[in-house]
């Protein structure tokens, strides 16, 4: 056995395929073939199967883009239900000041909106708009049964179609959500009624029955009574069918 020199000192093996001096591939040491010549030209390359550590990264990697997933969908859940509930607690309140809004326009209206009660009136106003509920309904509107509330109807011939004459109750919305329809009185075009049919098939026996002369009507007899045909003689008829007939008619 081969025991090693003390004296020798470390040794260096430099396997850098490039020169770092020239910049040129270096050829393989020991006759060693490079890795690409082992395999014959023209056969198919296999790659490895993954290791175990491989399959386990996968794996975790989708259980990592799962979770995330499903994160960001109840994120979404969540902040959809919260501004659901917002937009419900805003409308809860401004339902609860429309009585409060309708006053201020009436006294507006009567010119009673003054001193510090205008100034009060404003700022509400102001409060509610920032809060996203806006007014609507004016007189002249197309009447909107999905926005308005008739609580009265007459007819004018100065308009076209059915619009709102007067505005018993302004109308207010949230969004697209309509907190209140507009309360209006609709006044519409006079309609003017179509002519009954009053005319009769001509000819037949009904229209000549309706038509026929009173002096043409059956007679009557001295009583009054109509004249009823007379019953034939059965004294005089061979066919025995009749004799029955007659005899029947006199016994009812």
């Amino acid at each position: 056995m081969h025991e090693p020199d003390e004296n020798q000192g470390p040794v260096i093996r430099d396997k850098r395929r490039i020169d770092p001096l020239t910049g040129e591939v270096r050829e393989p040491r020991d006759g060693a073939a490079p890795a690409s010549s082992a395999a014959p030209s023209g056969a198919p390359e296999t790659a490895a199967p993954p290791s175990d550590a491989e399959a386990q990264l996968a794996e975790r990697t989708a259980d990592l883009q799962r979770l995330q997933a499903e994160y960001i969908n109840y994120k979404r859940r969540v902040d959809r239900d919260r501004e659901t509930t917002r937009q419900s607690a805003v409308a809860s309140v401004l339902i609860a000041l429309l009585p409060v809004l309708d006053d201020i326009g009436r006294a507006r209206e009567h010119e009673e909106l003054t001193g510090g009660f205008k100034a009060v009136a404003e700022s509400l106003e102001r409060t509610v708009s920032a809060l996203g509920l806006v007014p609507f309904g004016q007189v002249g509107d197309a009447f909107d049964p999905r926005i308005h509330e008739a609580l009265m109807h007459t007819y004018d011939d100065d308009v076209n179609g059915a619009v709102c004459r007067t505005i018993f109750d302004v109308g207010y919305r949230l969004g697209e959500r309509i907190i209140r329809p507009a309360r209006v009185a609709v006044a519409e075009g006079s309609a003017v009624p179509e002519p009954a049919d009053i005319s009769h098939p001509s000819g037949g026996a009904d229209a000549a029955g309706a038509t026929k002369p009173a002096d043409e009507a059956e007679p009557a007899d001295e009583a009054g009574a109509p004249h009823l045909p007379e019953t034939p003689d059965p004294q005089g008829v061979d066919d025995p069918n009749v004799e029955v007939l007659a005899a029947d008619s006199t016994t009812k």
